[in-house]
């Protein structure tokens, strides 16, 4: 299995890594900076350099679902590369640092909607959620007003982990109603925003604090059914 070197730091940039497999999937890596493609965000893209100083595109990351293996999508050059080769794997760093932006930004638009989060994309330009509400009047303003000043005091975001059976005896924790928690492998992460704004478990990439997403904007607010309303955010620097 791939170890997931942005669990615990978020802010790497690259990483050696041996090719554990290489198929119409992608490539396996024995590590990787890379984050697949879940919980509504994005996965990573950026390059595999061979040591001969070439490089191989990776168009996105994603996991499999069928086996878990861990997917580096390529382009036909992959086709060079064998087992046992050692690479250096790149982020598009730009990218990636955006949607660590957006993703905390998410959390602090669950923060500021009370509701379920019924379904949800983070991109590296804008975002949106879907709350469960029904007849609920959102005014954009206010919202953004709330965000920017979560933003200015600058709180910090800690990990923090869980056992499977403290989550099981904790469903409160889990805000988002279409994407459950991943549970299985022993222990799931809790990220936690300042004292009391926001605690939920969450795979994602994020910020260290608060101040680093930047100046927010509320787009539209839509109504999507009965009992849905979206709600789009994006950076004003996008």
């Amino acid at each position: 299995m791939t170890e997931e070197l942005f669990r615990e730091d978020p802010y790497l940039k690259s990483c050696e890594a041996t090719v554990l497999s290489v198929d119409d999937a992608g490539v396996e890596l024995d590590q990787t900076v890379f984050y697949a493609m879940g919980g509504g965000q994005l996965g990573d893209t950026g390059v595999l350099k061979k040591a001969d100083g070439s490089e191989i595109q990776i168009t996105d990351t994603r996991k499999d679902p069928a086996t878990g293996r861990y997917c580096h999508q390529t382009n036909s050059e992959a086709a060079d590369l064998a087992v046992g080769d050692v690479v250096t794997a790149e982020l598009d760093w730009e990218r990636r640092h955006r949607l660590m932006r957006m993703h905390t930004a998410c959390h602090l638009l669950c923060a500021t909607i009370e509701g379920g989060v019924t379904g949800g994309s983070v991109g590296p330009h804008k975002s949106r959620l879907d709350f469960d509400l029904e007849d609920t009047a959102l005014d954009k303003e206010v919202i953004g007003a709330m965000l920017n000043r979560l933003v200015d005091e600058d709180h910090a975001l800690e990990i923090s982990w869980i056992t499977d059976e403290e989550m099981a005896v904790n469903q409160d924790l889990v805000r988002t109603m279409s994407v459950k928690p991943p549970t299985g492998s022993g222990h799931v992460r809790i990220m936690k925003i300042g004292d009391n704004v926001d605690l939920q478990p969450c795979g994602g990439t994020h910020v260290k604090r608060t101040s680093e997403i930047g100046r927010l904007e509320v787009g539209k607010i839509e109504n999507k059914g009965k009992h849905n309303r979206r709600v789009n955010i994006r950076l004003t620097d996008a």
